[in-house]
């Protein structure tokens, strides 16, 4: 059976750091572009943000704007796991966030902004708060 767990998540202050980790079951992550995706309170499935992904083939990646220099995305192929360093951490970075996986031949760019996603996970809740 294909699963993705994502695991980290927490209560963080303002201006502090989590680490989301991204592991799978019945499937390789390395043969996968992996992307992050972050559904805000009150907000509905088809508005959940891509905020970084990496590609299956040369490592690229793609940051959203409002996370680009705060939150890192990368691999650890031993151990079939994506990591998501976020720091400096910000009231309106609270959300649920997903680790995906897509199988196709794209842009991680592209598989952020358009959500394109074979498989999902549940989700792990990030909470920005003083």
């Amino acid at each position: 059976q294909l699963q993705i767990v994502e695991s980290g998540g927490g209560l963080v202050q303002p201006g502090g750091s989590l680490t989301l980790s991204c592991s799978a079951t019945g499937f390789t992550l390395d043969y996968y572009a992996i992307g992050w995706f972050r559904q805000a309170p009150g907000k509905e499935r088809e508005e959940r943000e891509g905020v970084s992904c990496i590609s299956s083939t040369d490592g690229r990646a793609y940051y959203a704007d409002s996370v680009k220099g705060r939150f890192t995305i990368s691999r650890d192929k031993a151990k079939n796991m994506v990591y998501l360093q976020m720091n400096n951490l910000k009231p309106e970075d609270t959300a649920v966030y997903y680790c995906t996986a897509d199988g196709g031949i794209r842009t991680p760019q592209r598989m952020c902004v358009e959500r394109l996603s074979d498989y999902w996970g549940r989700g792990t809740q990030v909470t920005v708060s003083s």
